[in-house]
């Protein structure tokens, strides 16, 4: 049989369907451990597409790339991730990350987990890493609320919002998160919302590519508690309401950035400075008081 004669399937160069059917993200995901646990419409698998198109394309080398987690929703999200990936215990995740930096500086660490592991029981270690400028990323899914234990109200819950613990709605003022990572001393701090994937994914590339501290809130819909006790309806409905809300403000004034209750919600970049990292700032101080006698640990 001639070239002319063979069939269609041999004349062209067709993948196979095992590879047809693979997800362009793959590499990236720990498939085996789909499907997720997280509800329909929460947008912390949004997130996470973000998170891996912006490792993408910051072309930094998966193999020395850690991400770290704690406790909540949000925690499971380096147990998805198919990298060097530690789940922490609660409020530990940035520790645990500073040690991992310090302990091996070739490491770019990023932690991704919820506004309660990291500004409540987390609060402490989180000004303390922004101050020291430790060399990591720090992506704070933002929902309002400590969405996997029952809905109680958190350290970011907007005033009057209702909560398992705020029944008459909550009356505790939340944190100003870009305010607060600024102030502890954050080179880089963005705002979006899971809406903004395209952005966001972008901010993530940018930050993880920033030497220092860089900081991430992101606005994510909580669909079955903080939205139902809020009758704000479904995931849907709190993504058409960062359609309607979300204003695109970069370079804003992070003092001024409080979110209120179904209110506007300042997104963009707000922060974008150097400054010496703390394994800098060491080297620089010790090696000039101690000249030749000072040894700058390399890592193992």
């Amino acid at each position: 049989m001639n070239v002319t004669e063979q069939p269609f399937s041999q004349s062209l160069e067709i993948p196979s369907t095992e590879e047809s059917l693979k997800h362009p993200m793959e590499d990236y995901l720990r498939i085996e451990r789909f499907p997720h646990i997280w509800c329909a419409t929460c947008g912390l698998g949004t997130v996470l597409t973000a998170f891996i198109t912006g490792l993408q394309k910051s072309e930094l080398d998966p193999d020395k790339v850690s991400v770290v987690s704690g406790i909540g929703c949000t925690g499971r999200s380096a147990g998805y991730l198919r990298l060097d990936s530690f789940h922490s215990t609660h409020g530990r995740a940035v520790p645990f990350a500073t040690g991992l930096a310090l302990g091996n500086p070739e490491l770019k660490v990023a932690v991704i987990s919820g506004d309660g592991d990291l500004i409540a029981i987390g609060g402490n270690h989180f000004i303390h890493t922004a101050r020291r400028n430790i060399d990591m990323t720090v992506i704070c899914v933002n929902n309002f609320n400590y969405a996997m234990t029952g809905g109680q109200a958190g350290p970011t819950t907007p005033l009057t919002a209702n909560a398992s613990t705020a029944p008459y709605g909550c009356y505790e003022y939340p944190f100003n998160l870009p305010y607060l990572a600024e102030s502890s001393g954050a080179v880089y701090v963005a705002r979006w919302t899971a809406l903004h994937i395209r952005r966001l994914a972008n901010a993530i590339c940018e930050a993880l590519l920033k030497p220092g501290f860089s900081f991430i809130e992101v606005i994510c819909p909580c669909s079955t508690l903080y939205a139902r006790r809020n009758r704000l309806g479904s995931g849907l409905d709190l993504m058409k309401h960062y359609h309607d809300q979300a204003i695109i403000r970069h370079g804003a004034d992070t003092s001024e950035l409080q979110i209120d209750f179904q209110k506007e919600i300042i997104v963009g970049k707000f922060v974008d400075i150097e400054k010496p990292t703390f394994a800098r700032k060491r080297d620089d101080y010790l090696s000039e008081r101690l000249g030749k006698d000072y040894v700058p640990y390399k890592g193992p």
